[in-house]
């Protein structure tokens, strides 16, 4: 459900760089703090992990959601037989409460039939005390910032759809039914009555104990909307006019009491009613294409609101230390709210902790063929960075020849064309994300050659391939790997992508966590009952050191964080890739043959050497500040200086 956003590639104004910052400012023992305007200086030197908890690990089963608590869900009415799917079932095969969804009419007053709709009812009881468990799995791999999908208390798997934002969903915690009564207890409108209730105690836990191991944590809040059960919201719903919340949302009409009729009228997040949108100073028309807009929150109160919730994260006991809480947020549909909003924003984080990271979810500006230019968004005044969805696209299409070939000076121009208009450290800030929640699972992206997350749900293209990728995808995989940990801007793990987990766009991408200690059943099933190969299910080792391997690269070498690039010329092919990652003292080349043929070049180097190959120790040759070395089909090398 979440997300189908609106737009993609993008033809952007070149603007010369506006920051010439050639070292990266440090934070010192004594406390000197991140400059205002810049992103800190820890997100250029990060590798993120995102986790969506309630796939990520069921560690309490005592917990499991229940019937009840997932009212409000896509598609309606809860099933009598509804129960939890176990973890190992094979994805595609039907629950036995499908049946009865069969022919129900959903929210929107249409008949459920589709795997795509009834497999939005499905829990597996992911929760937080699973994250604890798997603290020294994700320590092992290397990861240094985890990147919280919504944690907010909420009746979807997904979460965007809060019941409240100021309290952890209750089924993440120990101890569900008794935060209920904490919440009933509370004003929610008023944070002097707020309590900690368990789910809350165990994520502050959680933020504790990642913090022990040097890794930061950032959680994602969706400020545009709320769910159809927010607290607010079903005032608005009882009260009408006469609620003091009326002026929260965007309601167009509301109901008249001496009619039959119901004119109560209002906005749902593009067009989806259970998402109410919360109401700006002007509004965005969103049904040609997206782009940035200035105003504000409409509503003093609810903007005031917002404002609580991200404090209380940031400073979870209001001490003034703010080592306990978050390191930053991630913030959702970003271009779909207002910029003034999140100049406003960016003081308030900023001023409870100048080092907090702020990222934006700046995506389409009109989908399938552009996206949007972030660079309104990444001026100092509201974002440090934003997913950055145009590295991948670009990555991909490079590599993979998604949707067709061009050649490695396209490429080197596409990437040159993003950073051209953005300030220096913003792009060293970057999230350089391959995909997640959102899109399909990275193998499944590069196994099927259409454009960049179109058309990529079976239900809507029975040609999209969803079984187990094909080796040669995995050999893509590698190479758009050794790109991202070596290129300018931080790496980016959907978990599972690094256990070889494969999965079509949402819903498909949201499969549970394929952990090593369980036993999968076999992907036989086909949501049409279409013939598929027999698919194990299986934690693949392989990927696994691929990438524990390059994150240990990228730490040994920290000029790959900070360090200038520039692409280098050293073939006649097209389907070859150079660059140099490097300071005064040091140099890292990153050489990737996307041919099917093994390929010899030469390359001038900055430096007299000895220069060796630290991915896979190939045989370097170097005459002085030249070296040779051969390179296998679809291989990379990455060349270090000593």
């Amino acid at each position: 459900m979440k997300k189908h956003a609106l737009v993609f590639f993008g033809l952007l104004l070149i603007v010369a760089c506006k920051d010439s910052e050639t070292k990266p400012e440090h934070i010192d023992v004594a406390g000197n703090s991140t400059e205002f305007s810049n992103p800190p200086a820890w997100s250029k030197n990060v590798i993120w992990y995102e986790i969506a908890v309630e796939r990520f690990r069921n560690g309490d089963k005592t917990n499991d959601p229940t019937a009840e608590d997932i009212i409000g869900t896509f598609p309606g009415k809860i099933p009598d037989s509804w129960k939890i799917t176990p973890w190992t079932q094979d994805w595609y095969k039907a629950d036995p409460f499908f049946s009865e969804l069969d022919g129900r009419k959903d929210f929107y007053g249409n008949p459920t039939h589709k795997f795509v709709d009834k497999v939005q009812m499905r829990r597996y009881g992911g929760d937080l005390q699973g994250v604890l468990d798997k603290i020294d799995y994700i320590d092992s791999l290397g990861i240094t910032a985890i990147y919280f999908r919504p944690l907010n208390d909420s009746p979807s798997l997904h979460k965007y759809d809060a019941r409240n934002w100021r309290h952890i969903d209750v089924n993440f915690g120990p101890d569900p039914e008794g935060d209920k009564k904490i919440m009933a207890s509370e004003i929610p409108d008023d944070p002097s009555t707020w309590q900690m209730t368990s789910a809350d105690q165990l994520f502050l836990k959680v933020i504790k104990a990642f913090h022990e191991r040097g890794i930061r944590v950032i959680l994602d809040y969706s400020w545009n909307h709320t769910g159809n059960t927010f607290w607010a919201w079903k005032d608005v719903l009882k009260h009408q006019e006469n609620s003091k919340f009326k002026d929260w949302y965007w309601v167009e009409h509301f109901d008249d009491p001496k009619t039959e009729e119901n004119e109560f009228k209002y906005h749902g997040w593009v067009g989806v009613h259970t998402l109410p949108e919360i109401r700006e100073t002007q509004k965005q028309d969103a049904s040609i294409s997206l782009t940035s807009f200035e105003g504000n929150i409409y509503d003093a109160s609810a903007k005031q609101h917002i404002f609580n919730v991200a404090s209380r994260w940031l400073d979870p006991n209001q001490d003034g230390d703010v080592s306990d809480g978050v390191d930053g947020y991630r913030l959702d549909v970003a271009a779909e709210t207002p910029l003034g909003f999140w100049r406003d924003f960016r003081k308030h984080v900023r001023n409870i902790n100048p080092d907090a990271y702020l990222l934006g979810e700046i995506w389409w500006e009109q989908w399938p063929d552009k996206l949007l230019d972030p660079e309104p968004f990444l001026r100092g005044d509201i974002f440090d960075a934003v997913m950055n969805y145009r590295w991948y696209r670009a990555t991909r299409h490079y590599l993979n020849k998604s949707p067709n070939e061009i050649s490695v000076n396209q490429y080197i121009d596409s990437l040159n064309f993003f950073r051209s208009n953005l300030r220096k450290p913003n792009n060293y800030a970057m999230m350089n994300y391959t995909g997640g929640f959102d899109t399909p699972r990275v193998l499944t992206s590069l196994f099927n050659k259409n454009k960049y997350k179109y058309y990529c749900k079976v239900h809507e293209n029975p040609e999209y391939k969803i079984h187990k990728p094909d080796a040669n995808t995995y050999q893509i995989l590698k190479l758009l790997l050794v790109q991202q940990y070596t290129y300018i801007g931080s790496p980016h793990i959907y978990a599972g992508d690094e256990m070889g987990m494969w999965g079509a766009d949402d819903p498909s991408c949201r499969k549970p966590l394929i952990w090593p200690d369980y036993t999968f059943e076999d992907e036989t099933a086909h949501p049409f009952d279409q013939k598929r190969p027999v698919d194990e299910v299986v934690f693949n080792n392989d990927l696994f050191n691929y990438h524990q391997k390059l994150i240990e690269i990228r730490k040994a070498h920290p000029v790959l964080a900070y360090g200038e690039i520039e692409f280098l010329s050293i073939s006649d092919s097209d389907k070859v890739l150079a660059y140099s990652r490097y300071d005064e003292n040091n140099e890292v080349i990153t050489i990737i043959n996307s041919d099917d043929k093994t390929i010899n070049v030469s390359v001038k180097v900055k430096f007299s050497g000895p220069y060796v190959d630290v991915l896979n120790n190939a045989d370097v040759k170097q005459d002085n500040k030249a070296i040779k070395l051969k390179i296998e089909p679809k291989a990379s090398v990455l060349i270090k200086s000593n």
